[in-house]
């Protein structure tokens, strides 16, 4: 399972699905479902290396959405548990859709961790891990909590 809901936070993993994974020239090492090692010197930077999505089509894609629903009344923070030399080498970008898959906006994390916001319209939305110059680093997980007043 690539979330987990504890409390008012959601841990997402790196799961073993790898059709959402930049693939080409990569090491990937699943020690755990909370330690995943990736290697790839020779990927250009803007590449999405992985996305994970709030909605799916489980009779193609054999697998559960790995985001948590949210909405657009509320705040949200993101923190990447990311080991990398570089803090601003991996890049965060959410990408949020209407009912009709069109992209009705989206925010970029570059140190991550960040608030935001998603639009009233937002549908269903995806969340993409993007290399920014790194060649190497360890995933843990992606947390994503409600921001109270």
């Amino acid at each position: 399972m690539a979330l987990q809901k504890e409390n008012a936070f959601w841990n997402i993993f790196w799961n073993e699905y790898v059709s959402d994974t930049y693939l080409y020239g990569s090491e990937i090492v699943f020690k755990s479902k909370n330690h995943v090692e990736y290697k790839n010197g020779m990927m250009p930077p803007g590449t999405i290396i992985k996305k994970w999505s709030s909605q799916t089509n489980f009779q193609e894609d054999k697998i559960e959405p790995a985001l948590p629903i949210i909405d657009g009344e509320g705040d949200y923070e993101l923190i990447a548990n990311i080991e990398v030399d570089k803090v601003y080498s991996i890049i965060i970008q959410l990408v949020f859709f209407n009912r009709y898959g069109d992209e009705v906006g989206s925010e970029i994390i570059s140190d991550l961790r960040g608030q935001f916001r998603c639009p009233l319209s937002t549908y269903s939305y995806e969340l993409q891990l993007i290399n920014g110059g790194a060649t190497e680093f360890v995933f843990h997980s992606i947390v994503i909590k409600e921001v109270s007043e």
